[in-house]
């Protein structure tokens, strides 16, 4: 049995379709089973749903054999586990963001309000620039409107949220996409299976992006 974790959600979804076009399929996931964990019908495989950011620590420790999560919450978690292919989707980019008429001063450490504090402390460290971060989890674009901290650090997908609300990419930090990882353990004992499954996900990725062109 190949247990793999799904991340819930849009993500999710686009994961469990990728699976089915290289035959890994499950009736259960079409017919809107509320079960957090779904097997195949030859029980050769199973499902476990659970909230993309928590994909990597259920494959770090072992709880499921390969899964499927977003880049930032892998460099955010510094998680112990395999990268094995960018699936290519999911697309966005963690960035930098302040209002559009900041100044900023380099006298002084920046404040930096942020979901992602490890990604945010090593990006800073790369340029020299001192920060006070503030972790928070939520409604991060408040953070600067109302002077709690100088710039955001966050996810970016189409920029709309932070023109509506006054703020302005500053720097891009890094591109972000969803990753196909694995337990290391399991790629000692499973390894046959999961490179099968690497290779024909890395077949079907590309086998879109021709169709595309």
């Amino acid at each position: 049995m190949l247990n793999v974790a799904l991340p819930k959600g849009r993500l999710g979804d686009k994961v469990y379709n990728l699976f089915k076009q290289i035959g890994y399929d499950c009736r259960a996931m079409e017919d809107g089973d509320r079960k957090l964990v779904l097997r195949d019908p030859d029980g050769e495989v199973s499902y476990l749903l659970v909230k993309p950011s928590d994909v990597a620590i259920y494959v770090e420790h072992g709880a499921a054999d390969i899964g499927v999560v977003g880049k930032d919450v892998l460099l955010e978690g510094g998680n112990d586990v395999y990268e094995l292919l960018d699936l290519g989707f999911g697309k966005c980019r963690m960035a930098e963001a302040a209002p559009v008429d900041f100044k900023e001063n380099k006298q002084r450490p920046l404040r930096v309000a942020t979901k992602y504090p490890r990604i945010a402390k090593k990006y800073y460290a790369s340029i020299c620039r001192e920060i006070e971060v503030i972790k928070l989890n939520g409604s991060i674009e408040l953070a600067p409107i109302l002077g709690l901290s100088d710039v955001i650090v966050d996810i970016v997908e189409t920029g709309t949220t932070l023109k509506q609300n006054g703020l302005d990419v500053r720097r891009e930090i890094l591109p972000i996409s969803a990753r196909f990882i694995a337990n290391k353990a399991s790629m000692k004992f499973k390894e046959a299976q999961i490179r099968d499954i690497q290779q024909k996900l890395a077949a079907a990725i590309m086998e879109k992006a021709g169709e595309k062109k």
